[in-house]
């Protein structure tokens, strides 16, 4: 582990440093706005073809970083991580999510993202990564309640099975993806990203022509606003955030941005839209905060210092997890 990551976590390594705790905080509110922005893209951009298009557009963006500052690309295991990564965030998980939002409404994908920290604490402990503990479990269901209670509570209406089906495919991805980039040695964020969407993209491309859909760009201003959204701040600043956070906490940990980010949506459409806060958002979004600082925040406060120097990432290993 580099300097600079021992640098970002707290005190003996047993929880995020500010640095860490900031760019978590940055990545959930900014990945609020993902749902609505691809449920945008989907009016005017066939599913597949949209994330193609998305995706291809930030791995250049990744790319042309990588050449301009001469950052070093991932190599043996780390490149065989990078491949694996890129194959279940950006292939399986991105075709999911675009092709449930079809037909889906965005507040269901921000009720079913709720479901990541518990998914990844269950795939860490069967990857023999993380022990499973009570503590995290409880804070996950917290918040999930939360969620479920403040931020998506007014949603009703009948449900696309196959829809709802393909976000719960997607939703395992995303968690599957982050216990993968925790099993093999990491890099620059950088330059594991431009692999990891150069890789996951063709599998997308595929899938649109499988499809039959017409390779098109956005014909409308609300079509490219909600393109350059999820480029730029969607896919290039979150991907970068996600595997910083990653690279120096634990995936369970780390998945638990995914519960913010509903509540971080409530409060941009209130701010943006003037849509309404309710009594019971605001007693949801409390109860996710604490099942949040529960899960994730405080059993780190209790981990002792030298576990860090005990575990190597990338080891894989049960017997170096902090108990």
């Amino acid at each position: 582990m580099s300097s600079e990551q021992s640098s970002g976590d707290g005190p003996g390594g047993s929880g995020p440093g500010w640095l860490t705790l900031a760019a978590f905080l940055l990545m959930a509110v900014f990945a609020g706005g993902n749902t609505v922005a691809v449920r945008f893209s989907n009016f005017g951009l066939p599913p597949f073809w949209g994330a193609t298009l998305r995706f291809t557009a930030a791995a250049l963006i990744f790319w042309v970083v990588v050449l301009v500052r001469h950052i070093p690309l991932p190599q043996g295991r780390a490149l065989v991580g990078a491949t694996l990564y890129g194959l279940v965030s950006i292939g399986a998980a991105s075709a999911g999510f675009y092709w449930g939002l079809v037909r889906a409404p965005a507040g269901l994908a921000g009720a079913l993202l709720t479901l990541v920290p518990l998914m990844t604490l269950f795939f860490a402990w069967a990857h023999g990564l993380e022990q499973l503990h009570w503590q995290g479990l409880i804070g996950a269901l917290i918040a999930t309640a939360g969620v479920l209670l403040g931020v998506v509570g007014g949603f009703n209406g009948a449900m696309h099975a196959p829809s709802v089906l393909a976000l719960v495919v997607g939703v395992a991805c995303v968690a599957e993806s982050g216990v993968v980039f925790k099993l093999f040695p990491d890099g620059d964020p950088i330059a594991y990203n431009a692999v990891s969407l150069t890789v996951g993209v063709p599998l997308l491309a595929a899938l649109s022509r499988l499809m039959g859909e017409p390779w098109i760009l956005p014909a409308t201003g609300q079509t490219w606003a909600a393109y350059v959204y999820l480029v730029l701040i969607g896919t290039v600043v979150v991907f970068y955030l996600f595997l910083y956070v990653l690279a120096r906490w634990t995936a369970s940990a780390t998945s638990y941005s995914f519960l913010l980010m509903p509540v971080a949506t409530a409060i941009i459409a209130a701010l943006v839209a003037g849509e309404a806060i309710t009594t019971s958002f605001v007693i949801g979004a409390a109860m996710v905060i604490g099942g949040v600082w529960v899960g994730a925040f405080h059993r780190q406060r209790e981990a002792p210092p030298e576990a860090e120097a005990a575990c190597p990432r990338g080891s894989g290993e049960a017997v170096c997890q902090v108990p």
